[in-house]
């Protein structure tokens, strides 16, 4: 189980406060913080997405990369997806829990697996992907984008 932390901090103006981003692996090694909000969150449908995570999709969140701290250590595993593009997932070597991932197509965005957020408050995905790869009985929110 993923361990999250919500925080607000006071910005430097002392009147807005900022996001703060929490996901850890399961054993708190690997630990990431965005100090913004995400730029889009996505499902997607695809086979490499169902085998990462064991389940009939994966769900993520794209953050700008200037946005994020990373601390402790990480593995790094490539793989090609099912479109040909290339992606580095990011997991901890104690407890093998994947906390984030750039995608060659998407230069200075990091992803980080929804998961990895125990928030309960992170908005539906907007954009659903790889639908062809849909498990027939798996229901989208009314408002997602289907890009085919």
């Amino acid at each position: 189980m993923s361990a999250v932390l919500t925080i607000r901090d006071i910005s430097t103006d002392g009147t807005h406060f900022m996001p703060q981003h929490v996901a850890t692996c399961s054993c708190r090694q690997l630990m990431l913080r965005a100090t913004d909000d995400p730029l889009r969150i996505s499902i997607c449908h695809c086979h490499a997405c169902q085998r990462r995570t064991g389940s009939v999709f994966g769900v993520q969140a794209r953050f700008r990369e200037e946005s994020i701290v990373i601390r402790g250590n990480a593995t790094a595993y490539v793989r090609e997806g099912d479109s040909g593009g290339k992606a580095t997932f990011h997991f901890c070597p104690v407890c093998g829990a994947s906390v984030y991932y750039r995608l060659d197509q998407a230069p200075g965005v990091i992803g980080v697996p929804i998961g990895a957020f125990v928030r309960q408050d992170f908005p539906p995905p907007s954009i659903s992907v790889f639908e062809e790869c849909m498990h027939p009985w798996v229901r989208l929110p009314d408002t997602v984008e289907h890009v085919f």
